[in-house]
């Protein structure tokens, strides 16, 4: 199996979160080719999980996993001698091609994997969740996402936030007949950057970004309403912090926690290379898969970006680390 063609197969079909069925299509489709036992398995919609494993063997002890899944804009796959460009090159179409041609030169060894691709995971893991309800008794799952092929020790968790402010419309000729919404919430704003976030040894700290802000309605019209949506990263329990957010904010605005993705350690092998992985995975709604580990070609840093992409060498490389991690495992 040549591994650059089958990503730039995947990254040619588009697969924006909500729209991952034609790929998914593709990818059963190139599984059942090669032999595999594969199903869709329906998510939402049109939108479908794909599950594959070789015949007789329907309940491997090792599952490769990643995301079938991309950020937008859609951007066509492209390559020059040592790069593969594209939306989802490295994040994480290129990890799906690796995993599946891996897969297949364990099959022909004799060693049988599972092979699980999911949708969602850009938005809310709702394949994940499906898919945790449906497992087939794995002991390890082979998460992938682009750590360079570097084993992950440590996942950072996620907390979504939205805080929205209220005010009073007047004429902006006379700010003392309004309650301007936008006041409110900058001073909210304001307070929550100088809340202390924690910092964990040998993992670094909790960042916050404020991703979103919107409200009013007119130059010359005191703003009745507000928002912002902040993201904080996590390196341990979410408890203080969300007392502190909301002690921060006051009688200002409401606060609304709208997701959350917990910190995980996880599991690494002797005399493979680390790194702590600052975004969050799959890996959490995907308990019941078995003790997971996460590995995978490219760096994050190109990932969601206009010249994302993967290097051709690592995507070979990744073939053959998650052969030899499964063998380790014992698949």
């Amino acid at each position: 199996m040549d591994v650059v063609t089958l990503t730039r197969r995947l990254v040619d079909v588009e697969s924006i979160t909500g729209n991952e069925g034609p790929v998914g299509d593709v990818l059963e489709g190139e599984l059942l080719r090669l032999g595999y036992e594969s199903s869709k398995v329906p998510v939402e919609g049109a939108r479908h999980n794909v599950w594959a494993s070789s015949p007789g063997h329907p309940r491997p002890a090792v599952v490769f996993s990643t995301h079938m899944d991309t950020v937008p804009p859609f951007i066509p796959s492209s390559e020059d001698r040592e790069r593969v460009y594209g939306r989802g090159a490295c994040d994480a179409k290129g990890i799906i091609a690796a995993q599946v041609a891996a897969a297949e030169r364990l099959k022909q060894e004799g060693i049988h994997v599972g092979l699980l691709f999911l949708v969602g995971e850009e938005r809310d893991s709702l394949g994940a969740k499906v898919a945790n309800q449906q497992s087939y008794g794995s002991k390890f799952l082979i998460n992938g996402e682009p750590t360079e092929n570097r084993l992950a020790s440590a996942s950072k968790g996620t907390l979504r936030v939205e805080v929205v402010a209220t005010g009073r419309m007047a004429h902006s000729a006379y700010p003392e007949l309004g309650e301007s919404a936008i006041d409110k919430l900058l001073e909210a704003l304001n307070r929550l950057r100088k809340v202390e976030l924690s910092i964990e040894a040998g993992i670094g700290p909790s960042t916050v970004n404020i991703g979103v802000i919107e409200g009013g309605r007119a130059p010359n019209v005191i703003a009745d309403h507000a928002r912002a949506k902040l993201l904080y990263r996590l390196v341990g329990p979410s408890d203080q912090l969300r007392k502190d957010i909301v002690a921060a904010v006051g009688d200002l605005a409401q606060v609304d926690f709208t997701l959350e993705i917990p910190f995980l350690r996880l599991r690494t092998l002797e005399g493979l290379p680390t790194m702590v992985a600052a975004f969050t995975t799959d890996i959490p709604a995907l308990s019941n898969w078995g003790q997971p580990l996460l590995l995978g070609p490219g760096s994050i840093q190109v990932a969601h970006t206009s010249g994302e992409f993967v290097e051709k060498k690592q995507l070979s490389d990744a073939v053959d680390l998650y052969c030899a991690i499964a063998k380790k495992l014992g698949a």
